[in-house]
């Protein structure tokens, strides 16, 4: 067994969450695509969450955000944060329909194989989660191909004008936004000097309702986590969850998001 190949597998099996082993540059793992950095909790064959930075972010700085990461490892799942490609000088993720760039969805799913491969994580149990452009991310690539992670969870990021006609389901999805949120406000805004326009959160939430085929309009479910309000719809399709959490801050992932998100996913149907 090669040198890299024998790091790996005692990074993947030690009796304390680690930083992965990958390549050269120790922690960052490449694919034909692109690359990613990963840590794993204590526990073998973990359950993974992808989360994608967003614009200007990085995987590294996904990384340094030990608010998330660490809750994540406390309770069994292992982190991974891919690197995005780069779109005018600074790191984004290509979600815009029609434009030119790299194939997200196909990243994605290679840097999981990838991961499944090299850390033995559990490829039934992946959540994409990602934070405003990488929010963005998450909600086209769920809109497309609703089974291609077993859980959406974005922050702070939703849809572009013009909305999606319809999505494919059913999805679940657990959308998390700040109220004060001024760089994604919940209403949308124009950038670009117009030449493109945020989309509405709550217009995207209508589209998940009927990707889900929710029999109304209405939640059906209130709660208090901390500091989030949640609403969530369930008179809807088998095999489906939607759910909107709002907490009183403005455009950051929150502190508490990491052990309400899986809570959430653990509750669901299967989890």
């Amino acid at each position: 067994m090669r040198l890299r190949d024998l790091l790996a597998v005692l990074f993947a099996t030690a009796a304390t969450p680690a930083l992965a082993a990958c390549g050269q540059d120790q922690g960052v793992c490449e694919t034909d695509s692109g690359s990613y950095r990963i840590e794993l909790p204590e526990d073998s064959n973990p359950p993974l969450v992808v989360f994608l930075h967003g614009y200007g972010g990085s995987a590294q700085g996904t990384m340094k955000n030990r608010g998330m990461v660490e809750p994540l490892l406390a309770r069994g799942y292992a982190v991974m944060a891919p690197e995005g490609a780069e779109r005018n000088g600074r790191k984004s993720w290509n979600f815009y329909p029609g434009w030119d760039g790299r194939d997200e969805a196909a990243f994605l799913k290679e840097v999981v194989a990838d991961a499944v491969q090299r850390f033995g994580v559990d490829d039934h149990r992946v959540v994409l989660g990602g934070f405003s452009a990488g929010g963005f991310m998450v909600n086209y690539l769920a809109c497309a191909d609703p089974e291609a992670f077993s859980a959406y969870v974005p922050v702070s990021g939703g849809f572009w004008r013009p909305h999606p006609e319809s999505c494919a389901g059913p999805v679940r999805l657990f959308h998390t936004h700040g109220w004060t949120d001024n760089v994604v406000p919940l209403e949308g805004r124009a950038l670009g000097g117009g030449r493109f326009l945020q989309g509405d959160i709550f217009a995207g939430l209508e589209i998940w309702r009927q990707a889900n085929e929710c029999a109304d309009n209405r939640p059906d479910g209130f709660s208090t986590t901390g500091q989030f309000m949640r609403r969530k719809w369930t008179a809807c399709a088998d095999g489906s969850a939607l759910e909107f959490a709002l907490f009183p801050g403005g455009h950051s992932v929150p502190r508490g998001w990491a052990d309400m998100m899986v809570d959430w996913y653990e509750g669901l149907p299967g989890g």
